[in-house]
């Protein structure tokens, strides 16, 4: 409790400082938000600029999936929703394949992105640094949703239990993944008081299949991972289920949410929301890549809500969500 209180104080600091600095563009309620946002509402996402002039209605959108394997897997997956996009919007809908979380954020804080689904982790700093307004994420058709972090490895590692990787080593995936490294980096710390460096050797391997593919070629003696990922992988045969085995399972975190860029127009936003709610998914190339995650649903959510838990979990990690 001391350790949480000592951060929260830092953070409260931190951004009391920031309030002493250059003077924001606009005087308005913004949180944690980047100078160039306003949060008047109070739901810790931007708003939709005032001034129409300020408000973007482009003839082309542009939408990227969260870079949680090759690019190429999703740009098929994603074909037919994206149709439906351009029926519902009267606009050419490009998928546009990012290679890591950080060139998406640029790319929708640069202006370049207007649909996107960020992963759990970089959910927070797409909302405060790009004016990401997510609003959806996927569930199951019953509306369960969200997946666990697991720290996987390989048989005959010698890892059996997570205090074992004492000494050995651990592949992350990147410093913005949930599951990839802030929640394990949590955990590692707060539940076995175990250190990267001090206790063990950090590795990223950049992505969720990495890292998969690295302990399952025994590459990587261990890994954090997103199981979501990992089944979605196993379905399509890439891994088999004897090469690589659990030896932590973290509680339930919401998936990637979708949403679109904060200065869209009004009526644009509500025809993309239109969209992802009343997609037909039976059939579709959508289906059939995420059902292997048992997902057949877009369902409502609010970033103020789901993503709590994965704010605390950046605050106990004494993460910033500084956009410089």
């Amino acid at each position: 409790m001391k350790l949480l209180n000592s951060l929260m104080s830092g953070a409260a600091m931190a951004f009391a400082l920031s309030l002493a600095g250059p003077v924001a563009a606009q005087d308005c309620p913004r949180g944690d938000l980047d100078k160039q946002f306003c949060d008047v509402d109070g739901d810790l996402i931007a708003d939709t600029p005032t001034d129409p002039a300020d408000q973007v209605d482009p003839d082309t959108l542009i939408f990227a999936y969260t870079p949680v394997e090759d690019p190429a897997v999703y740009k098929e997956a994603w074909s037919d929703f994206l149709t439906h996009l351009e029926a519902e919007t009267g606009k050419s809908v490009v998928f546009f394949p990012v290679q890591n979380n950080a060139a998406q954020i640029e790319a929708m804080r640069s202006g370049r992105l207007h649909i996107a689904g960020f992963n759990t982790g970089s959910n927070p700093l797409a909302v405060n640094c790009a004016g990401f307004n997510p609003f959806t994420i996927m569930a199951s058709k019953d509306g369960n949703f969200g997946y666990e972090m697991e720290i996987i490895t390989y048989p005959g590692s010698g890892i059996e239990k997570v205090e074992d990787i004492k000494g050995k080593q651990l592949a992350f995936t990147s410093p913005t993944s949930n599951s990839g490294f802030k929640a394990p980096s949590a955990i590692l710390k707060g539940d076995f008081d175990m250190l990267p460096e001090r206790d063990f050797e950090p590795v990223y391997s950049g992505k969720h299949d990495n890292s998969i593919l690295g302990v399952a070629n025994k590459d990587y003696m261990a890994a954090s991972i997103a199981n979501s990922v990992k089944a979605r992988m196993l379905s399509r045969d890439v891994i088999t289920e004897d090469q690589v085995k659990v030896i932590y399972k973290s509680q339930t975190f919401p998936t990637t949410g979708f949403g679109t860029a904060h200065n869209l127009t009004p009526e644009l936003k509500e025809n993309i929301r239109n969209a992802f709610f009343n997609f037909d998914w039976e059939g579709t190339s959508l289906q059939a890549e995420f059902e292997k995650s048992n997902e057949g649903q877009f369902l409502p959510m609010t970033y103020k809500v789901f993503w709590d838990v994965i704010r605390k979990i950046d605050t106990a990690n004494g993460v910033s969500y500084s956009c410089e």
